[in-house]
């Protein structure tokens, strides 16, 4: 019996390094697992009618696919009794079975299962008969056959298959015609049966491709990881920055419009009287905030009340941003001033002279130069 494994395994061999070039998920020790029942008859193969001395079969099998090519299994077999004996069988068969895949044997294994699928099949076993009488009768036996698959279903977890084989009974008459694979001593197994196949690790229920690395393509894919990362770091670095720098304007916004109006300034000397008011504006804007309409009054209600008086305007900027636009802003602030005492407060335009004068420099802190300066210069009488 154990010169009948090594013939087997021998024959195996070749197939067990098939499909190595290519890499496959699903493939661990769990994987691959299926587990099936099986009906039909046997009847013996030589010097008795076919049909006639047909007798029921049923057995189980467990196998395990190692690659999509050669896969193993063990059965266990049952032959009925159909005449007098102490039991319901009249033999059993326990079988080590090896299987090739001869469709991915020859065409390749195309990611999944086909849906029609032929297996060679090559195993050797136990076979242990029930006898009338004392005793039992055991030896060894030699299974050959094939496995016709078909592949159920999208998921490929069903499988119903055809095995039809020719199993030797070894020892049989031996040592009369001196050879163990004796037509004489065989049976034909007609089976049909139902295979569920388990769920792989990589969710299937068959092996997958896995797409080959090599060690260059890892490598740059690690540094492909670790830019992006430093390039992330400092995306966040720079949005913290402008972060802060945006609570930084923000608070100097707020300081600017709570500052207070400025309060006209009137200087008299012995021949001359001046009046001077200013009008504060936000940062690239020539529109007068509510905030300024005070000092804008001050200055419209005076020349209400003394039709003699002109009034100069002068508009400047912040140094922020180009100079042409500076210069721009500068007058159109000087002109809002204007427009304003024109529309509202119904001066003459002949008694207003707005200038801009570009980026001014009078206060210590830039924004505080976005203003519009009114000045009134009247002589005594």
């Amino acid at each position: 019996m154990k010169k009948n494994f090594l013939f087997v395994f021998l024959l195996t061999i070749p197939f067990l390094g098939m499909n190595s070039q290519s890499l496959l998920d699903g493939n661990g020790t769990r994987d691959n697992w299926s587990l099936g029942v099986r009906g039909g008859a046997v009847t013996p193969f030589k010097h008795s009618a076919f049909v006639k001395n047909m007798r029921p079969a049923m057995g189980v099998e467990l196998s395990k696919q190692l690659t999509p090519v050669f896969g193993l299994g063990v059965e266990g077999m049952g032959y009925m009794n159909v005449s007098e004996s102490k039991t319901a069988f009249d033999a059993s068969n326990v079988s080590l079975l090896g299987k090739v895949n001869l469709m991915n044997l020859l065409g390749g294994y195309p990611g999944e299962p086909r849906t029609f699928e032929m297996e060679g099949v090559l195993g050797t076993g136990w076979m242990h008969s029930f006898v009338n009488g004392d005793g039992d009768d055991n030896s060894w036996s030699t299974k050959v056959g094939m496995n016709f698959n078909f592949n159920l279903g999208e998921a490929k977890a069903w499988t119903f298959a055809l095995k039809p084989g020719l199993v030797y009974d070894m020892d049989g008459d031996f040592n009369a015609h001196k050879s163990r694979f004796n037509a004489n001593n065989a049976q034909v197994e007609l089976t049909a049966g139902l295979i569920y196949h388990f769920k792989n690790s990589n969710g299937k229920r068959y092996f997958g491709h896995a797409k080959p690395y090599n060690q260059a393509e890892i490598d740059a894919l690690n540094g492909d990881i670790n830019d992006l990362r430093s390039n992330l770091n400092a995306e966040r670095n720079q949005q913290a920055s402008l972060h802060s720098k945006n609570r930084e304007l923000s608070v100097l916004l707020d300081e600017c419009l709570n500052k207070k109006p400025v309060i006209q300034q009137v200087i008299e000397t012995s021949s001359t009287r001046m009046l001077e008011s200013v009008v504060s504006f936000r940062q690239g804007k020539s529109t007068i905030d509510n905030s300024q309409l005070p000092n804008v009054e001050r200055i419209g209600m005076y020349m209400k009340r003394h039709n003699e008086a002109k009034v100069v305007i002068k508009g400047f900027a912040s140094p922020e941003g180009a100079l042409e636009l500076n210069e721009r802003l500068a007058l159109a602030r000087a002109y809002a001033v204007k427009n304003m005492l024109i529309k509202k407060y119904g001066i003459s335009s002949e008694r207003i002279l707005a200038q801009g004068e570009g980026v001014g420099n009078m206060y210590s802190d830039p924004d505080w130069n976005r203003v519009s300066i009114c000045t009134i210069k009247e002589e005594s009488k």
